[in-house]
């Protein structure tokens, strides 16, 4: 009785097909459905460093806005009521380049804004924003939305390494005007 055995030539195929398959199975799907403008992000961060240079405050808002090309002026908590006023999108879901707008409250007396830089999932994402550590500018920051009902009302921010820190309420997020 002769035995065959399977050529490892004729193996490689099958097995390149099922890593690929197994591989794809265990990819994060894209989420990102806006654009960020990188030529104004860059030029944000250049404003922001040459005002704390020059000793001066930066703020989340003139980032947000520099960094984004949303244009609404005031403080932060007033951007999410400003923004239908203005014929600004507003939205419960995250696009990059859009402002998510944190709510005023205890926490954040005059509110918060930040850039979506980037949709990691349904659940998180990453922002660019100024003056959440003070004075100082953080890109690439993640987001993980924690509400029960998954409209991102709730979300915790990684301050820290590895550690995300207290939850904050958001209004939504705002979207440039197309065209």
């Amino acid at each position: 009785m002769s035995k065959t055995r399977a050529n490892p030539a004729s193996l490689k195929l099958p097995f390149i097909c099922a890593l690929l398959l197994l591989s794809a199975a265990c990819a994060r799907p894209s989420y990102e459905t806006g654009g960020l403008d990188q030529e104004r992000v860059t030029r944000a961060v250049q404003i922001a460093t040459e005002l704390r240079a020059s000793g001066q405050k930066v703020w989340c808002v003139p980032f947000a806005r520099n960094a984004s090309g949303i244009e609404i002026r005031g403080n932060a908590g007033t951007w999410w009521h400003q923004a239908d006023d203005e014929g600004y999108a507003r939205s419960r879901q995250p696009d990059v380049g859009a402002v998510m707008a944190f709510s005023a409250g205890r926490q954040l007396p005059m509110g918060h804004i930040a850039v979506v830089s980037k949709v990691l999932s349904e659940r998180e994402i990453l922002v660019d924003h100024a003056n959440w550590a003070p004075s100082q500018v953080s890109l690439g920051m993640y987001v993980r939305d924690v509400s029960e009902r998954n409209d991102w009302t709730k979300v915790r921010l990684e301050s820290q390494p590895d550690a995300l820190g207290s939850v904050y309420t958001v209004d939504g997020f705002i979207r440039k005007r197309a065209g």
